[in-house]
């Protein structure tokens, strides 16, 4: 596509307008858990005498609340139902609507999957050469959790317990077991170790494996006690017949005779800075011992792990803290997985009454995904105001939730919304092709958005090669074809009036009608196209696509 001067302003036109200004009523839910966030949120306000934003308008909310529930923005469609709807709990209905109707169910079940999946095992997780995770048996555990709303213990309690062959369509398939099946066997169940403690329990346990904690309580005693309750568990390979590739996993439980070769007492050992050498018998975090039997028949360790873990409150605090920083963008402590009490939390009364609400309400993800999305922090303006300026978490600060903090897409998410906003839904095959077309894309993302360490980078940050991506890369050039059929060429075709269809194309990809400013520069480009409506749409879309409002989450 050819970038003329006009098309330029029209990009920097929709880089500065700011949204429509008209700001609407936050949602007044009566829900009791609603209630009591907005009471706590409004008391650190008043403690820290700062004044909120005002509300966000009602399609910015709408637009943030489809992004965060089902990781992409709403149809024009979806976005004038609940525009136009004269319910006086729209909100409600809305967020009702979006976790409870059967036709959200699978869109909901595949935002979770993906969100879960990369917290379980990475974006790469299952994609190495000889792994034995299988990303898509992670993914058909995960899709089938989150469709029927499995209660989130339930969930903990199966990864970390779970045995059982790793891949789709194998014999003793277990979908749960791809957490564990790579961090078991590498370094005697290190990873396993500090990978359960932390996304689970908010324990940030890895450094103690060498020495104690600088600053927290953990000490590298603690860390070879829990290290020691999978020692029972061994990942099996079975290969491809006639090659060394691998086939399949699976995880299993076996006798562990310990480093002391005593079976009835198996310890293990580890060595401090100094050299000497020291025992560890499988022991929880908080000091519950576990029977030191190495025999399977004896104990199963993790099971006895995974009961200990239900009945602590480690599993509350880190849900409720994991969720929140993914709605609001920031956690209660930061890093989120890291809850310590070396690191106090920005709300410590909000966050322990959530975690008391979420085990009173037997851990249903979909009330406290529900308790969030109706709160008043949520609803609240990303503009930053005199009353709030000091309310930046990027400079270190405590967050007090004054605003709705401004934050990139994820990736999945600018997939998802790119496919939404251009209709392209409407052709799509089949779950496993979805998402086969979705991984292909992402690996691009992954390769041109990293970062210079060589780490995987999650959101788009605006750098020279992500802007090239979304200014040529192939999934833009489709977005923007003007052929026969295309989104595109469908409104170019329709009998709307110009303004309407440019109207259109401000809707379904920023989830706004046009501005005076974004009209008249509309207009100068059909001029400029000597009245090309095809031309002067894609143009626009264009701009539209690649504008910072279109990949904030806002």
């Amino acid at each position: 596509m050819t970038i003329s001067r006009t098309l330029l302003l029209a990009a920097a036109v929709l880089a500065t307008t700011g949204r429509v200004t008209a700001q609407e009523s936050s949602s007044q839910s009566r829900i009791p858990q609603v209630e009591q966030i907005n009471r706590l949120v409004q008391q650190g306000w008043a403690d820290y005498e700062l004044t909120p934003s005002t509300p966000a308008t009602e399609s910015e909310w709408c637009r943030r609340v489809f992004l965060d529930v089902l990781g992409r923005v709403p149809s024009v469609n979806e976005l004038k139902e609940f525009l136009n709807s004269k319910s006086v709990n729209k909100r409600d209905d809305l967020v009702n609507m979006l976790l409870e109707d059967e036709k959200y169910t699978e869109e909901y079940a595949r935002n979770w999957t993906t969100i879960w999946t990369n917290i379980l095992i990475g974006r790469s997780g299952g994609t190495e050469r000889n792994t034995l995770t299988s990303r898509e048996g992670m993914q058909k555990y995960l899709r089938d959790t989150f469709a029927r709303n499995k209660p989130y213990n339930k969930m903990v309690f199966e990864l970390v317990t779970a045995t059982g062959s790793s891949s789709p369509g194998s014999d003793n398939f277990n979908g749960a077991v791809n957490f564990l099946v790579m961090k078991v066997n590498e370094e005697k169940a290190t990873l396993a170790t500090s990978e359960t403690s932390k996304i689970f329990m908010g324990l940030q346990v890895q450094c103690t494996q060498c020495h104690n904690h600088p600053f927290n309580e953990w000490k590298q005693q603690k860390f070879w006690e829990m290290n020691a309750i999978f020692r029972q568990t061994r990942a099996l390979r079975t290969f491809v017949p006639g090659t060394r590739d691998v086939a399949s996993a699976e995880l299993v439980n076996e006798d562990f005779a310990g480093e002391g070769l005593n079976p009835e007492e198996a310890e293990v050992f580890y060595e401090l800075r100094n050299g000497e050498v020291r025992s560890a018998m499988p022991r929880f975090v908080d000091g519950t011992d576990i029977e030191p039997s190495g025999y399977i028949e004896d104990v199963v360790r993790r099971n006895e792990l995974g009961k200990l873990m239900l009945q602590s409150e480690y599993i509350d605090r880190m849900l409720v803290n994991r969720y929140w920083a993914h709605f609001l963008g920031y956690g209660f402590t930061k890093p989120i997985d890291d809850m310590g009490p070396h690191n106090p939390p920005s709300h410590p009364e909000l966050l322990d009454y959530l975690s008391t609400e979420i085990r009173k309400n037997s851990y249903n993800l979909k009330d406290l995904i529900r308790w969030i999305t109706l709160s008043e922090a949520y609803s609240l303006s990303s503009r930053v105001t005199a009353g709030n300026k000091s309310d930046d978490p990027l400079l270190g600060e405590l967050p007090k939730f004054t605003h709705f903090y401004l934050r990139q897409m994820q990736a999945e998410e600018l997939y998802e919304s790119l496919i939404v906003a251009t209709q392209a839904q409407k052709t799509r095959g089949s779950y496993e092709e979805q998402e086969k077309s979705k991984t292909q894309w992402l690996q691009q993302f992954v390769q041109a958005f990293g970062t210079d360490e060589g780490q995987e980078a999650t959101t788009f940050n605006g750098t020279i090669p992500q802007a090239l991506m979304m200014m040529n890369g192939d999934l833009i050039k489709r977005a923007t074809g003007t052929d026969k059929g295309s989104f595109l060429g469908q409104i170019a075709d329709s009998p709307l009036k110009p303004a309407q269809k440019i109207d259109y194309l401000f809707m379904a990809g920023l989830g706004r009608s046009a501005t005076n400013a974004e009209v008249t520069v509309a207009n100068k480009l059909l001029l400029a196209r000597k009245g090309d409506q095809a031309a002067a749409l894609q143009d626009m879309w264009w701009a539209v696509l690649n504008s910072n409002e279109f990949i904030m989450n806002h």
